[in-house]
């Protein structure tokens, strides 16, 4: 089959597309901006990519299928061509990855508001280390496993990162529900997506419905210390296995520890000793991930006793590509992005930082970007996260000029409380403008600091030219 992805370099759909490569189809696509690292990585693929969008090209090339990516809208020239002339068949992105491998394969569905990337790396990785060839699409790029995607062996599970984000413009499910779980693994819930999603109990709906597609012989593994997960009911049509911190889970994280070498903790299956572990990755957040993914994996290959899966390989995991990432370190400076875009990963996040650099300033630096940090939804919850930094730099509110005022993220008004809370901060206009404040008041440090930049885009490019600057 020839299968044009419309919207190829991104992340998602970059990976889907070398997943399809590999299973014998002919793939091209376009995009807007076609760069790399994405796009070398699919011309290495054999995978012819082209710049823009032209209805007239795409008759002439002719696939079989069309691939729109959730991105595209209304107005595209290529999507009002296809809706006018009918020619060509279309779906979305999750759709086809349905149709095409998931529909036979046990697949691993990874849930939740944050850690999404991390653990469907996690889960991967030890399925690989435990002798295993699963397959997986991860939405990130991570280090563990060494790429994103991966078609594996059929008999061997499929391990999957499932958005709660809806589908394409003209399918507003959410992604998941396309993903046939066989183990569905749901880290965490809270309130996000506010451009889709009304309220707490309208993410509540989707996650539900999520939970009703898994079959009786599969597994919901769910964060058992999580009240808005717990609110979900018994789910009384499959089996539920829990994982967290506290009395009454079958998996418990007990004795976590973290200093500046890294972090430990001990993971017990029902009461005994699964494993102790130690590894580099920060916080209990992660250590949470690795017990969700390490649960789902072991299930995964032995329903009865989950601890089969050895779990040694931790300690040489090395995370994921903007998560928690350190660009620079010296005796006086460590640089760290993050994708955090949430209140609570930024909470837990700067939490951990406190712990791993003891002593430090700690700066946070964050941008307002994603369709929920850019408005008022959650403003009161960042004000609250971003008080555990010493000083907070706020960066321009992306796309602000597509918000009405009394719906924009208001940075001056939490400069002014954080000020109340002896927190020093500060704003631009511009990021530019921003990279020039932070340059000049940070650099060169006059006392150890750790400057942490907080954005699930890319900051306007401010994040590696700091690092530049730390560097010279």
């Amino acid at each position: 089959m020839r299968i044009y992805f419309m919207g190829i370099c991104g992340t998602a759909m970059g990976n889907a597309a070398l997943l399809a490569r590999a299973a014998g189809h002919e793939v091209l696509g376009a995009d807007t901006g076609v760069y790399p690292p994405m796009s070398t990585v699919l011309a290495e693929a054999g995978i012819t990519l082209h710049e823009g969008y032209d209805p007239a090209r795409l008759a002439q090339l002719a696939p079989d299928l069309v691939v729109i990516g959730n991105a595209m809208s209304r107005g595209n020239a290529e999507v009002e061509w296809l809706l006018e002339s009918r020619a060509l068949a279309f779906t979305s992105l999750p759709a086809l990855l349905h149709d095409s491998i998931l529909k036979t394969r046990r697949n691993l569905v990874i849930a939740g508001t944050h850690g999404k990337t991390t653990t469907t790396a996690l889960a991967a990785f030890l399925l690989r280390e435990n002798g295993r060839d699963p397959g997986f699409l991860i939405g990130g790029v991570p280090q563990d496993p060494p790429v994103g995607n991966h078609l594996g062996a059929a008999g061997d599970p499929f391990v999957i990162e499932g958005d709660e984000y809806d589908s394409a413009f003209f399918d507003k499910r959410s992604k998941f529900i396309h993903y046939a779980p066989h183990i569905a693994v749901l880290n965490n819930l809270e309130f996000d997506h506010a451009d889709i999603f009304r309220d707490l109990a309208d993410v509540q709906r989707t996650f539900s419905h999520l939970t009703r597609i898994v079959p009786r012989n599969g597994f919901i593994v769910m964060n058992g210390d999580d009240d808005n997960l717990r609110a979900l009911g018994p789910l009384p049509w499959t089996r539920v296995v829990r994982v967290g911190t506290t009395e009454g889970n079958d998996v418990r994280i007990v004795d976590f520890a973290e200093d500046a070498t890294g972090a430990s903790f001990t993971l017990l299956w029902r009461g005994q000793v699964w494993a102790e572990v130690k590894w580099s990755q920060p916080g209990l957040f992660n250590a949470r991930n690795a017990a969700m993914a390490a649960t789902a994996a072991g299930l995964a290959l032995n329903e009865k006793n989950p601890t089969t899966l050895k779990l040694d390989a931790l300690a040489r995991f090395r995370g994921v590509k903007r998560r928690q990432e350190i660009l620079v370190s010296t005796a006086k400076l460590t640089v760290i992005e993050d994708f955090g875009h949430h209140p609570t990963a930024l909470a837990e996040t700067l939490h951990s930082f406190r712990a791993r650099f003891p002593g430090a300033k700690l700066t946070a630096v964050f941008e307002p970007r994603s369709n929920t940090a850019r408005t008022k939804a959650l403003q009161g919850g960042f004000t609250r996260a971003l008080a555990l930094a010493d000083d907070v730099y706020l960066g321009a509110v992306s796309r602000s000029d597509k918000l009405k005022a009394e719906d924009r993220f208001d940075a001056e008004a939490v400069v002014q409380h954080l000020e109340t809370q002896g927190v020093s901060a500060r704003t631009a206009d511009t990021n530019a403008a921003l990279l020039d404040l932070l340059v000049r008041e940070t650099l060169p440090p006059g006392e150890p600091r750790v400057v942490a930049f907080f954005s699930n885009g890319s900051f306007d490019g401010i994040i590696a030219r700091y690092a530049t600057a730390a560097k010279g």
